[in-house]
């Protein structure tokens, strides 16, 4: 028998693409709700070949229901995400609300997937998109070579912003060639043909919030002792995140075995030639599940570094996959409780 599932945010372009990959990965559903705002009532989303109807958010019975995936904003996991959990269901959570409570696990399942095992609050967090990625492939490394320093440079697209950041990059394009490109609304600087070192809000240190997660998120996730810079840009993609990743090892790791390791890596797939279009780039990345590498080289200026550039779908494994990911491995390690047909 299958699980009833809720996904919460179900008109969004995560919660969308979180129905696509249920039905990819063929996880085990018996019934499904597509939970909304009131002002999506009725608004159809696509489950495999069922039409759903999305359902209030603020009338729906959770206790109905044995998991529940969402993706809605900080403010509606903030306001529901400890209700959801206390009603039963096990709560998969895609924003930033829950990721540094100590409380709630922090997850990407190739990497800890032991962390699910005590949920206090019945919830579990995502990471945010451009950390799971650069977790992946950071893990495996971690494990054959203790990592001391990692600095991270990223490329992120504008889905990463939802519907309105893709709506503007294309309005903006139209017109940069007909009437001129419209004002920035989504973005603080015109995002047609630019990029912009700012994603997130200013902290006082000088960092953006989206550089704090991702410092934040990978000592939590996979070693407190791990020491991470980053410089998050916002680009002119319509989907994909890259980074641009420098490490320093505690001991000697050398390219070749660099490369070997993520070879063999779960969640990702090393195509690394050194020759023109020997690498990936967010465009091919684009409805892939893998973490792509390319560009694996020593770092001649550091002790023991090594430079990469990783590619991968933000809603994809930055988001849907590794929520249904999280679903999956619950299943697999008999930890969602069913609830009794009505």
């Amino acid at each position: 028998m299958g699980y009833r599932v809720a996904v919460v945010g179900a008109t969004g372009n995560v919660g969308r693409e979180m129905f696509n990959i249920l039905e990819e990965l063929k996880f085990p559903v018996d019934k499904m709700h597509a939970i909304a705002s009131r002002k999506s009532i009725g608004v159809e989303v696509s489950f495999g070949n069922q039409t759903l109807h999305c359902e209030d958010l603020e009338q729906f019975d959770f206790s109905k229901v044995d998991i529940v995936l969402m993706s809605a904003g900080g403010a509606i996991s903030k306001a529901w995400g400890e209700k959801i959990g206390a009603a039963g269901p096990i709560v998969i959570d895609n924003s930033s609300h829950f990721r540094m409570d100590p409380d709630v696990p922090l997850v990407v399942p190739e990497v800890n997937p032991n962390a699910v095992d005590k949920l206090p609050k019945n919830i579990i967090a995502n990471p945010n998109c451009s950390t799971a990625q650069l977790v992946v492939v950071l893990a495996p490394l971690h494990a054959e070579a203790k990592i001391k320093r990692v600095v991270v440079s990223t490329y992120q697209s504008v889905s990463g912003a939802g519907k309105e950041g893709m709506d503007e990059l294309w309005e903006q394009t139209k017109g940069v060639f007909v009437l001129g490109a419209p004002a920035p609304k989504k973005f603080t600087k015109q995002i047609a043909f630019n990029v912009i070192p700012h994603i997130d809000v200013f902290m006082e240190d000088g960092f953006t919030k989206e550089e704090w997660k991702m410092m934040m998120e990978t000592k939590k996730i996979l070693d407190p002792s791990i020491k991470l810079t980053a410089t998050c840009v916002r680009v002119p993609v319509m989907v994909g995140h890259a980074e641009s990743v420098n490490i320093e090892f505690e001991t000697p790791l050398d390219e070749d075995d660099v490369r070997e390791i993520l070879r063999d890596a779960d969640g990702v797939e090393v195509i690394d030639k050194r020759e023109d279009g020997g690498y990936m780039t967010p465009k091919e990345s684009a409805g892939e599940f893998p973490v792509y590498v390319s560009r694996i080289r020593t770092d001649p200026t550091v002790e023991n570094g090594i430079a990469l550039w990783c590619v991968a779908d933000n809603l994809r494994k930055g988001a849907a996959l590794n929520a249904v990911q999280i679903a999956q491995l619950l299943h697999e390690k008999g930890l969602i409780k069913q609830k009794l047909p009505a």
